[in-house]
């Protein structure tokens, strides 16, 4: 029985789960591991659980540990990167049948879906999965996962995940969600009816934009498990130690982050609403939102992503991050500064991602001061 099903709470879970005071020195806060090998016993055996980082570390450990009780599972295997851990995912899905994934992926994973799981061999369906007819007529025999973003990126589209977990029953596959721009502090995929879940721990998990990870959780010990582990020590995408210390850390003020941005991005969502330079704001905190009703359902909070439509244009899109104080013109989001980017610019020439569309990553600062500088900047 996992911690969540204890009834801890998650503020409760996201300070002690995984963590334990040293055995040696006392230290309330775990020591960090940097061995790359560890002492074998007398007879050859790894009785203390370790032989080589590859295959697992102390550090490692724990942070799987926070997961699987943070998101209410029964394993957690850690990556190097979140495309390192979606990709391990696809593999084992791969060795299964066919894959039907959210159109509103990752513009990195969907670039694994249409490149090195096709070229595996494996049959691929991009599908709206926010569309749950769709997805009915895409889930035939022959189909071991169906893959969901929800929110998407960088559209915020929402996906029904109670109703894909039931079509998945009924059709023999699994379902994962990428649960990177919730967290399960907004969303809790498993206790919805997904078998597994994703995370690009380089984003709100580690919450300070100084480490790169991933992490897959999934709902019962089986043999997906299994090959998601087998992938990771035979593809070297292992968590680095200290990335591992700092994401342990890190997941001890998850939920006073998550909470305090969302409630930033939903008063700057409301204000760009209604600005004469945004044609569009896309954030299911908005009552005119198309997932509204579903993120009040599925969901405890909106998130602090925004995608906002200038009005100006592509061309206005484009330079309007160049001309902000407070936010930082960069790619990435889920750290406690917030970030501004034209996103099809930053995906590139195949970006599937409207032109005129600005990517908002809000962080910890006081809203007042990012919607000065959001207004200075939208005026030119």
């Amino acid at each position: 029985m996992n911690d969540r099903q204890d009834g801890h709470t998650l503020e409760t879970l996201a300070v002690h789960a995984g963590r334990r005071v040293d055995s040696v020195t006392g230290s309330v806060t775990p020591p960090l591991y940097a061995a790359t090998t560890f002492e074998r016993d007398p007879d050859t055996g790894t009785s203390r659980g370790y032989s080589y980082q590859r295959d697992a570390h102390p550090n490692g450990r724990m942070f799987e540990a926070a997961m699987t009780a943070l998101e209410g599972g029964a394993w957690a295997v850690a990556f190097a990167s979140g495309l390192a851990a979606s990709l391990a995912l696809f593999r084992a899905a791969a060795r299964r049948g066919r894959i039907v994934a959210s159109s509103g992926s990752y513009w990195g994973t969907l670039g694994q879906l249409d490149g090195l799981v096709r070229e595996w061999g494996a049959q691929v369906a991009i599908v709206d999965t926010s569309d749950l007819a769709a997805v009915r007529d895409a889930v035939g025999a022959g189909t071991s996962l169906v893959f969901v973003e929800t929110p998407s990126n960088p559209l915020l589209a929402l996906s029904d995940i109670a109703e894909l977990a039931a079509i998945c029953r009924g059709g023999g596959a699994l379902l994962a969600c990428d649960n990177t721009f919730a967290t399960p502090v907004l969303q809790n995929p498993l206790a919805l009816g997904a078998d597994v879940v994703v995370h690009s721990a380089t984003k709100y998990l580690g919450g300070h934009s100084d480490l790169m990870g991933g992490v897959v959780v999934g709902a019962v010990e089986d043999e997906w498990a299994a090959d998601v582990l087998e992938y990771r020590a035979m593809g070297g995408a292992v968590l680095a130690p200290f990335n591992a210390w700092l994401l342990l850390r890190s997941l001890a003020t998850l939920p006073v982050r998550m909470r305090t941005q969302s409630v930033h991005a939903l008063e700057l969502a409301r204000r760009l609403s209604g600005h004469r330079a945004v044609s569009a704001v896309h954030y299911p905190g908005l009552p005119d939102h198309p997932g509204h009703a579903l993120a009040l359902a599925q969901m405890q909070g909106f998130g602090a992503m925004l995608a906002v439509r200038h009005a100006g244009g592509a061309a206005a899109a484009r330079t309007t991050p160049a001309k902000v104080r407070l936010f930082t013109h960069a790619t990435s989001l889920g750290g406690v500064e917030s970030l501004i980017e034209h996103r099809a610019s930053s995906e590139g020439p195949a970006s599937r991602t409207p032109p005129d569309l600005l990517r908002i990553s809000v962080g910890l600062e006081h809203p007042e001061d990012l919607w000065e500088d959001l207004q200075r900047a939208l005026a030119g």
